[in-house]
């Protein structure tokens, strides 16, 4: 059974019904993205944020310097040394 129905438009808008809303999360502005999956179509609340949004936020300063696979297990064994439990 479906959750909700939309009629069209002349100018192919919709009005997404409430509970729709409500269970989606969205509002005026948010943006949907329409996928397909088989033979139907997926709508879906679009992801708030971008891979470069993400990556800014990790590493603000620019990405991280290179490390070898012996500094990486270095610094491994440092960490570990600190938190093992006695």
């Amino acid at each position: 059974m479906a959750l909700a129905h939309s009629k069209v438009t002349a100018q192919g808008q919709i009005s997404i019904p409430v509970n729709v809303r409500r269970k989606l999360g969205i509002g005026p502005g948010s943006v949907l993205e329409w996928d397909e999956e088989g033979d139907e179509i997926v709508v879906r609340r679009a992801g708030r944020f971008t891979f470069l949004d993400v990556r800014r936020a990790l590493f603000p300063a620019g990405p991280p310097k290179s490390r070898s696979i012996d500094e990486m297990k270095e610094g491994i064994r440092r960490y570990v040394r600190r938190h093992a439990r006695h």
